[in-house]
């Protein structure tokens, strides 16, 4: 009965319900409608539209300034979405304004990186549903790197948990598919969004702060999702120190409004554009930071945040992808990117694309420490002003509609930081929701490249790279394995000797002592896209980047592939530390110690730090008993050394990994001083870009040098009294451009890098001046041509070699443009011309060099034919080979012409030849000696990477030392310190160094 009335009552509630919910449902979607309608009055039709059918949410409390202020600084509907039209508000969490004093996006306002932590401080502080962590290193200038978690609360509060559910998916070897699916069940990805590496943009480190609180006080269900499954990672500032200077210089621009701005020519300590090509390295604070966050957390996707090309570009690129990835995580490329701009196009918003920019080729982007470890890498590049200014900016070519970007950018469009702000924002909420929305799925695809990773052994392959235990350079091979370890590879040692079959099919032994480096375990892909060798078809699309980077042909260890599965049975335990090579002195003898040139790089670690201890270098290779020695080995005597020499020899080769050999009596061999010069490294006011490479180099080998400016050169005649070398690292453009420098016209105001209260993170850079005008211009040729006169030594690097042989400091060298040549920035073999030179002291035959497309020398050589006045290499074009003789078809025949004896091993010039040069015969002493070349055998060239028209790069020179009075200029078409890749390369540029005062020795 009491059932019957129950049921009686409830219908005709149900029925009040349903009358009094309809009626309610009709004045709230009345209500949204006007408040919709009111901030979408100027909203083209189809975005009203799919504005209004997507917003079925509630509506949050809005904080209506704030809100006004996102309009208002918008320049056009079209730029907005529902997702970031609105700030919700909260009583208890401080919105940006709150704490800043100013809404995200307002023109004028960039914000400092010590107010971007205050902020997510006080955030933390605020909500429980954020929290803060800082980064393992500080930067290089001593700043503090975020990074910021946001999630709901309960998942904050089990955070240990969810870290552990993915270590476990990320290594499955302990877990069977059961566990598996239970931990994908109960896991939360992570999701992490990376900003501001580059510093010159802008926008994504103040977009961030405004994404955090979104995430954490927003009530909708959109947000509630991504809050519930997901863990938001962020990296509001990547490069802080550069951040910050870009900062002080837009704060200049402003209160200098009718004067130049000086441009970012610093970011970090170290390197500017390049901090995004470091993950082969590892050679900054913000890589390691990254790669060890990563290790940590193992996020599911890692997102980089991009400013350049218009409106919103998310990354697929061109290919050709890289061979080693999975493809599964191409396809999850494709399938975010595709995602994103298919809401974003439903919306109206213009100019949202993908594929046409970038190839995912090389491993060197920092979204490589996702996408080398079974993770999704990924990011996006938005139309950033780099300013916070509302400027009027036309696209190009990206405004034209293609197969791929049916939607293209508007060809001219008043851009505002806000309108960047809201593309980037909207489009990675969506990318989580739909993680968030998905998230069984993306765990099983990161445990399922987990596992394909571990099978690869078995699978693809190869089974193992091995670094032999004879390795002859074993402190490179240490620092490589140490690189493999940072980067989560797992490395182990042989504890014995064994055998495996090459890839001929016969035995081949290695050493206890080796290093394995096995494909059955979860991050064998990085490990393989290190190691293996490149090979990229100059019939693809125009490489991004680098196209080959093998890690032990540029480091010059020995590193071998093998594919025979028996190499996974070797006896061998795992490093459970850094790989350590202990130096000592062997011997009791005293007349002096003998340490051989191995080119292992502490060696000139060595040199400098007992500057004060005397020390030769062998002219020749020797031997000792039934040790041999390499020429240029170090010989130490103890006559007229300190007393404690063996003692400090013994501290100092312990700590670099160096032997040295107590002998009873040295060698009776020629050889000369080893030299301590004094070492400046030469920059110019335009571009600092690859000079930090040398320069971080020099600064972990603890090798002291100067740093000055091309103004110094100009403003200094006599450079010799303060320097013996002065390295001249890459600057782009023409011999013109680089010494002349930023134009310095009449009129126009000074153009300050320096400290000042208006820009007080200039003052923390590696050099400053009052003005960046003007470069070396003629008087600092001159003054280098007088430098090198008085026996100093200069050395510039690639491109910069231009200044010497177009400003005349050298003859005999020609740079010729390549016309067929394809070869860019990948590995070749090179060979030893003049293996007599100090500068080829310690390595063997052959050595594998970096070379990206330029310059190409050419030698003027006395034994070529002459023509016209000109001497010219090789022979007429016609029958044979290069060295057969030309034969004249149908006529007698010259008689041959007899031998003549070689004067000097090089000049072999009749009288009658040396009379027509006169005095434009450059003398024997002053000819170039080609140290390195490009071995002639054009398919044994390429290593690794890309090349066509190869005749035109075999043969040619890499490395010449020119004489120009008492001192050389030493050329180099390699780059020897190439982004912390090319170690093997070093010392070509340390024994320039060290022998700065004797290249001479061994010369014919």
């Amino acid at each position: 009965m009491r059932m019957e009335n129950r049921s009686c009552d409830s219908n005709i509630e149900r029925s009040s319900r349903r009358s009094f919910r309809h009626e309610a449902q009709k004045r709230i979607a009345a209500i949204q409608f006007l408040l919709i309608a009111i901030s979408l009055t100027t909203m083209p039709l189809v975005a009203q539209r799919a504005s209004r059918d997507r917003r079925t949410d509630p509506l949050p409390t809005l904080d209506p300034a704030y809100t006004a202020k996102i309009k208002e600084y918008t320049t056009a509907p079209y730029f907005l979405t529902e997702l970031v039209d609105h700030l919700p508000a909260s009583a208890t969490v401080p919105s940006p304004d709150k704490v800043l004093g100013y809404v995200i996006g307002t023109p004028g306002k960039l914000t400092y990186t010590k107010d971007i932590h205050r902020y997510f401080r006080a955030l933390e502080k605020a909500s429980p549903r954020v929290r803060v962590f800082v980064a393992p290193e500080k930067s290089e200038e001593g700043r503090e790197q975020l990074l910021v978690l946001v999630s709901d609360e309960e998942n904050l509060a089990r955070l240990d948990r969810y870290k552990e559910i993915t270590a476990k998916l990320a290594d499955p070897r302990q877990i069977t598919e059961a566990e598996a699916e239970k931990l994908i069940a109960e896991g939360k990805p992570f999701y992490w969004a990376s900003g501001s590496i580059h510093s010159p943009e802008t926008g994504s480190p103040e977009m961030l702060m405004e994404l955090a609180y979104r995430l954490a006080v927003e009530e909708t269900p959109f947000i509630q999702t991504i809050r519930r499954n997901l863990i938001v990672m962020i990296t509001p500032v990547l490069e802080v120190d550069g951040h910050d200077k870009m900062v002080d210089i837009y704060n200049y621009r402003k209160a200098n409004p009718d004067k130049f701005a000086p441009p970012l020519v610093y970011w970090g300590k170290y390197v500017a554009h390049d901090n995004n090509r470091d993950g082969l390295g590892m050679a900054l604070a913000l890589s390691r930071n990254q790669m060890k966050t990563f290790l940590e957390y193992h996020p599911t996707i890692l997102h980089d945040l991009h400013e350049s090309v218009p409106f919103l570009y998310t990354s697929t690129g061109t290919g050709p992808y890289n061979a080693w990835l999975d493809p599964l995580v191409i396809d999850e490329w494709h399938v975010l990117a595709y995602y994103e701009i298919e809401e974003m196009t439903k919306r109206g918003v213009p100019g949202v694309w993908t594929h046409g920019f970038y190839d995912g080729w090389a491993p060197n982007y920092m979204f490589y420490v996702a996408n080398g470890h079974n993770a999704i890498g990924r990011f996006y590049e938005t139309f950033g002003n780099s300013v916070a200014d509302t400027l009027e900016r036309t696209v190009g070519a990206q405004a034209q509609r293609d197969w791929y970007r049916p939607n293209p950018p508007l060809p001219r469009v008043r851009w505002s930081l806000r309108n960047n702000i809201n593309l980037q924002q909207s489009a990675l909420l969506f990318a989580m929701n739909f993680v968030a929305a998905n998230k069984e799925r993306f765990l099983r695809n990161f445990y399922i490249k987990s596992k394909r990773a571990i099978a690869k052994a078995t699978n693809e392959g190869p089974a193992a790279y091995v670094i032999p235990g004879d390795e002859a350079r074993p402190v490179e091979a240490a620092d490589m394995v140490n690189l493999l370890r940072l980067m989560g590879v797992e490395v182990h040692r042989a504890t014995a000797d064994f055998t495996v079959k090459n890839k001929d099919g016969k035995e081949q032994r290695f050493p206890a002592g080796s290093y394995i480096v096995r494909m059955d375990q979860p991050y064998s892909r990085m490990a393989d896209m290190l190691l293996d060798t490149q090979y990229y078809n100059v019939n693809d699309p125009r490489p991004y980047d680098d196209t080959g980077w093998t890690l032990g042909a540029l480091r010059n260890v020995r590193t071998v592939r093998v594919t025979d599965t028996r190499v996974l049975q070797a006896p061998m335990e795992l490093l459970t530390s850094d790989a350590m090579v202990r130096g000592q002195v062997i011997g009791s003898g005293a007349a002096g110690y003998i340490i051989n040139h191995n080119t292992d790089n502490t060696l000139a670690t060595l040199r400098f730090r007992l500057a004060d201890v005397r020390m030769e270098a062998a002219e020749d290779p020797f031997k000792v008993g039934d040790r041999q020695f390499n020429a240029g080995s170090f010989i130490i005597r103890a006559e007229g050394n300190p007393p404690d020499l063996r003692q400090r020899l013994e501290a100092a080769t312990a700590e670099l990994g160096l032997t040295a050999y107590a002998v009873e009596k040295l060698p009776e061999i020629k050889a000369h001083p080893l030299a301590v010069p004094r070492v400046a490294i030469l920059h110019t006011w335009t571009n600092t870009q690859n000079d930090g490479w040398f320069r971080i180099e020099f600064d972990r080998l603890k090798i002291p040098y100067t740093y000055i400016s091309d103004q110094v050169v100009r403003n200094t005649p006599n450079l010799r009294a303060r320097f013996d070398v002065i390295i001249f690292p890459p600057v782009g453009g023409t011999a013109q451009a680089i010494v002349n420098g930023i134009p310095k016209r009449a009129g126009d105001a000074p153009i300050p890098w320096r400290g000042s209260e208006m820009t007080p993170n200039l003052a923390l850079s590696p050099d400053q001046t009052d003005d960046m005008r003007g470069g070396m211009g003629l008087e600092g040729v001159l003054n280098l041509r007088r430098f090198v006169e008085e026996g100093g030594l200069f050395i510039p690097i690639t491109n910069c070699a231009r200044v010497a042989l177009d400003y005349g400091l050298v003859s005999g060298v020609a740079i010729q443009e390549p016309r067929q040549l394809q070869a860019r920035g990948s590995v070749y073999n090179a060979t030893f011309a003049d293996r007599r030179s100090p500068i080829a002291y310690g390595y063997g035959e052959t050595l594998a060099i970096y070379f990206n497309q330029a310059p190409l020398f050419r030698v003027q050589q006395p034994t070529a034919r002459m023509e016209g006045g000109e001497m010219s290499g090789g022979r007429p074009s016609g029958r044979g080979s290069p060295t057969d003789p030309d034969i004249v078809q149908a006529m007698p025949q010259p008689e041959p012409t007899p031998a003549r004896p070689s004067r000097s091993g090089e000049e072999q010039l009749t009288e009658e030849q040396r009379l027509m040069l006169g005095p434009f015969l450059t003398p024997a002493n002053e000819r170039p000696r080609v140290v390195l070349r490009f071995v002639p055998d054009e398919k044994n060239l390429l290593v690794s990477g890309m090349l066509a028209g190869a005749a035109e790069l075999a043969g040619a020179p890499a490395v010449i030392d020119v004489p120009v009075g008492r001192g050389h200029v030493v050329l180099f078409a390699t780059n020897p310190m190439w982004r912390h890749q090319t170690q093997g390369s070093f010392f070509l540029l340390f024994n320039a160094l060290l022998n700065f005062d004797h290249l001479d020795a061994g010369r014919r």
